[in-house]
């Protein structure tokens, strides 16, 4: 299994960023996410997050939203998570869960951390889990042996970024602006300030999400923080795509851009 401690090494030795990309599990099919997030992997991803498909998300946008409802209409379920990251793991990137609090909490949070650490998954992000709340699944996370990551805003002040980065374990989030995500003409300026008071506070990589989807907006982000992440720009190649074939060969060319932007 690829860890996210081997994906950052890698980076770090490579000069360069690593990519984080982003699919809901059971998009664009069951089958179909496991084969876009292989493709992006094939063409530069070095991390994937899979989506836990979620009927009431909070920091989703219009484009996550729209393929979480397709992935919810296609049934799928919580096993259906841990069998698209059983499948993408195999392509040799370090796989986390993005999920809110809720799905865990109902699954049973030890079990959901067993079952995510046997089906290959390195890790989760939780954006609605608190650090005030967080210490029983940082607890069930590390007996599982996988990474927990927690989300800062450019709204944080500095002892806020610290209590979330005291819970992190793979890397730090750092949302780009204040809002859902989305991918937009321009990213937020105060990523590149939160990500230098994210140092301050923690030796953890950073890692800026919300707003990227261009290979130049990707080396831009890679200038400052150890890694990119991208989301709405690869769901919406499959969302315009005429096919599943065309779906593919969309988010591979996406993911070499970006690929190249971070190298930049």
């Amino acid at each position: 299994m690829t860890t996210l401690q081997t994906v950052f090494e890698k980076a770090r030795a490579d000069k360069r960023a690593a990519l984080v990309g982003y699919l809901p599990a059971g998009f664009p099919t069951k089958d179909g996410a496991i084969a876009a997030a292989t493709a992006m992997v094939e063409a530069g991803c070095d991390v994937i997050e899979i989506g836990l498909p979620y009927s009431d998300p909070l920091m989703d946008g219009p484009t996550i939203q729209d393929a979480v409802h397709r992935a919810l209409v296609n049934g799928t379920r919580i096993a259906d998570v841990m069998r698209t990251v059983e499948g993408v793991a195999k392509s040799g990137a370090a796989v986390l869960v993005m999920t809110y609090w809720n799905p865990i909490d109902r699954y049973g949070a030890e079990r959901f951390a067993r079952d995510l650490a046997n089906a290959g998954g390195t890790g989760t992000i939780t954006p609605d889990l608190t650090p005030e709340e967080a210490g029983p699944w940082r607890e069930h996370s590390a007996q599982a042996g996988i990474d927990t990551v927690f989300l800062v805003a450019p709204s944080s002040p500095e002892e806020r970024i610290r209590a979330v980065a005291e819970c992190c374990t793979g890397f730090v989030y750092a949302a780009s602006l204040m809002g859902v995500t989305g991918a937009r003409e321009s990213v937020s300026g105060a990523a590149e300030g939160l990500v230098k008071r994210c140092r301050t506070e923690t030796s953890l990589p950073v890692c800026v999400g919300l707003g990227v989807g261009t290979g130049a907006q990707a080396a831009e982000v890679a200038g400052y923080a150890d890694g990119v992440i991208v989301g709405s720009a690869f769901i919406r190649r499959l969302l315009d795509a005429p096919d599943e074939a065309a779906g593919l060969a969309s988010v591979r060319e996406l993911a070499a851009e970006l690929a190249g932007g971070v190298r930049a």
